[in-house]
């Protein structure tokens, strides 16, 4: 990744929305975690990252990436940053920390340990934020997702309807330029609105309150900046549609099971499944012997059948 590419621009302006959204929620929006939260979070998030690196790259014999150029150091730096608000963002401990920076030291240290082999090249698998969020979720009962109210809690009136609004059209440029995710926001929206009719049609469920979390501030930052994220999801507009409509369709069986938080563990699971598919794929294809580079200038049956499904899948 260097530093211009659309990766390391998409990376800054994230940056620059959450941490814009962390400050005006401790001072206007009505954020209830401590002043203190995010600061400690993002410190975790961090130190973590380089202590990680500078042993990932002693084992391996390379230069950290954190020694580089200073725009290489920023984009390399940047997704732990991002990890760090996210995770002081999203839970909520009360008036402990050590949860939150947890999840934190989770998030960045699931990149690390949680690879799997792809196209070549070892890969993280898992939404680093959304990995640390269900990890203390899981371990800490009384440790709970920050309400949803605390994004509008202190505004009023008109506020109320441009606050989400302003998350919306900022996330949608974002994800539209940049991260070129719209086709698993596309996936994973009508995914979600074909769940919960169907639960309405199956159950007792109101349909209108089956739909209800759309209209929610958490739904559109759970949309736009957790489950786009593009380190851990597929490139192809299929399989991004496959990806978000997969999401929405386990999250549709979580509730129907009471199961609560159910945003964040479908995340997690569809990840997981990814990664399964990504590691067949990587063993089919070490037993099918490489094609000629001469045989893939004109048709044949084993670029249909091999080569090309391989690597629509794996992207």
């Amino acid at each position: 990744m260097t530093a211009r590419d659309p990766r390391g621009a998409a990376l800054r302006r994230f940056g620059l929305s959450i941490t814009a959204l962390t400050v005006l929620g401790h001072t206007v929006l009505g954020f209830e975690q401590a002043y203190l939260t995010p600061v400690i979070a993002v410190l975790a998030a961090i130190a973590t990252e380089v202590l990680l690196e500078a042993s990932d790259s002693a084992v391996n014999g390379r230069r950290p990436r954190f020694l580089g150029e200073r725009g290489h150091v920023v984009n390399f730096l940047l997704p732990a940053y991002i990890a760090g608000l996210a995770c002081a963002m999203l839970l909520y401990a009360n008036h402990r920390l050590w949860p939150v920076v947890l999840a934190a030291v989770v998030a960045v240290s699931s990149k690390y340990v949680i690879r799997v082999r792809s196209a070549g090249r070892w890969r993280h698998v898992l939404n680093p934020s959304n990995t640390g969020i269900v990890v203390v979720l899981l371990l800490f009962p009384w440790v709970g997702i920050a309400p949803p109210y605390q994004f509008t809690e202190w505004i009023s009136g008109w506020l109320d309807a441009l606050a989400p609004a302003v998350l919306l059209i900022a996330g949608t440029m974002l994800n539209a330029k940049l991260t070129r995710k719209v086709p698993l926001i596309l996936g994973w929206i009508g995914g979600f609105v074909l769940q919960a009719v169907l639960r309405a049609l199956m159950t007792d469920i109101s349909l209108i309150s089956a739909l209800l979390p759309l209209t929610g501030v958490a739904f559109v930052l759970f949309t736009n900046y957790m489950i786009t994220d593009p380190g851990t999801t597929p490139s192809r507009p299929r399989n991004q549609v496959l990806f978000g409509a997969g999401t929405a369709a386990i999250y549709g069986v979580l509730v129907q099971l009471h199961i609560v938080f159910g945003l964040f563990f479908a995340l997690v699971i569809t990840c997981v499944l990814r990664a399964g598919v990504l590691i067949a794929l990587d063993a089919y294809r070490r037993t099918v012997p490489e094609i000629p580079r001469q045989a893939t200038e004109r048709w044949t049956p084993a670029r249909d059948v091999v080569a090309e499904p391989m690597g629509e899948v794996a992207k």
